[in-house]
């Protein structure tokens, strides 16, 4: 499909919304999922889960985190409730791991179930590592999705990884994880309609490649995988990561080297290499990514494609067209006097959406019509 490029941001006045503070003093929070009787589960990047009460108030840091590489843009990342959680209080997350011995790190996938006095998580396990680990501490990708078909739990999980920063060229090798999005089971097995499964030196987990650092994803409700990564300087993209599929990074970019200079051959295009739907020049540095299905907006929000950007601070609402598909738009800037970097964007079970704001004093807000 044939990229859009970037379009003139149009002004949100007719559809004002403004924000309530639920819950301040969150230092870099990362992520947010949704609790029973209206908690919240948030994640802060120097390694701490927290449980947020309906009134704001925040938990200590839950108990039995494994070791988290905590620096830079590593840490405690991305958490997902699965989607039956009422019955089994399973949860999903992803961090920087510490290599064992010897130095590095990598992105790490875990599952873990919530204790009934919301203090402590229990029968922690590593699901998945990204190998190779290396002395990096940026492009750790970590936005975790639980797959769906005919409109109900698959037993997937894919999770977005980045290509480290330092090794881009690994994205476009099947022996190595970077600049991936992978597939796995809940209990981390492989499952056996994975692309490369069979694959003389591929790895089997890998669902599509050519990626950078992708920090957004999201389920379609037809249950298509959406998902949008960094470029360099300029570039970002929202692809729709198909199996097997290669997304080009870094040898077709719509970017360039920080401080100018082609990347590679300079391409933006190339024969069995994948074009992005919609890309940005300038970058906005997406993060967070959630479609609206509720009418809490009115009904021309439904089926709107809603991202963060950490680089301008607004909220950017897209719209497609057609609900929940096809190509981008226009695109709508929300609550860029935040003056905040967004983090995260969520839609919650009562249809609002939730936003996190990256800072030390960070923030969990509520989108509301103003």
């Amino acid at each position: 499909m044939a990229a859009l490029g970037a379009l003139t941001l149009h002004s949100a006045s007719a559809q004002a919304v403004r924000t309530e503070t639920i819950a301040s003093g969150l230092q870099n929070p990362w992520a947010v999922a949704f609790l029973p009787e209206g908690r919240f589960l948030v994640t802060e990047r120097p390694g701490r889960l927290r449980v947020v009460d309906a009134n704001g108030t925040l938990s200590p840091p839950l108990q039995n985190l494994p070791a988290v590489a905590a620096g830079g843009q590593g840490g405690l990342l991305d958490v997902v409730t699965d989607q039956d959680f009422a019955r089994n209080r399973t949860l999903y997350f992803c961090f920087s791991e510490p290599a064992a011995s010897g130095g590095g790190n990598s992105t790490a996938l875990a599952s873990a179930t919530l204790s009934g006095d919301l203090r402590a998580l229990g029968n922690v396990r590593i699901l998945f590592s990204q190998k190779p680990k290396v002395n990096s501490s940026a492009h750790f990708g970590c936005r975790i999705v639980e797959g769906r078909k005919a409109g109900q739990p698959d037993g997937t999980l894919y999770l977005t990884l980045g290509d480290r920063f330092s090794r881009k060229d690994d994205a476009q090798k099947l022996d190595n994880h970077h600049g991936k999005i992978i597939r796995i089971h809940k209990d981390g097995s492989i499952p056996p309609d994975n692309p490369f499964v069979g694959t003389a030196g591929a790895l089997p987990e890998i669902w599509s490649l050519g990626h950078r650092n992708p920090q957004g994803a999201t389920l379609a409700p037809d249950g298509t995988l959406w998902a949008h990564e960094h470029g360099p300087q300029g570039g970002d993209e929202i692809n729709l990561p198909q199996k097997g599929r290669n997304y080009g990074w870094p040898v077709i970019t719509y970017g360039e080297n920080y401080g100018g200079g082609k990347i590679g051959d300079g391409l933006s295009s190339k024969s069995g290499l994948e074009q992005p739907l919609h890309y940005w020049v300038p970058s906005i540095a997406p993060s967070g990514m959630a479609f609206v299905t509720s009418t809490r907006y009115g009904k021309d929000w439904v089926g709107n494609l809603m991202v963060g950007s950490l680089k301008f601070g607004y909220l950017n609402r897209i719209e497609l067209a057609q609900p929940f598909q096809g190509k981008v738009v226009r695109e709508n800037k929300l609550l860029d006097d935040l003056g905040e970097r967004i983090r995260d964007v969520r839609q919650g079970p009562d249809g609002w959406l939730y936003l996190l704001t990256d800072n030390p004093q960070g923030r969990l807000l509520r989108v509301v019509p103003r």
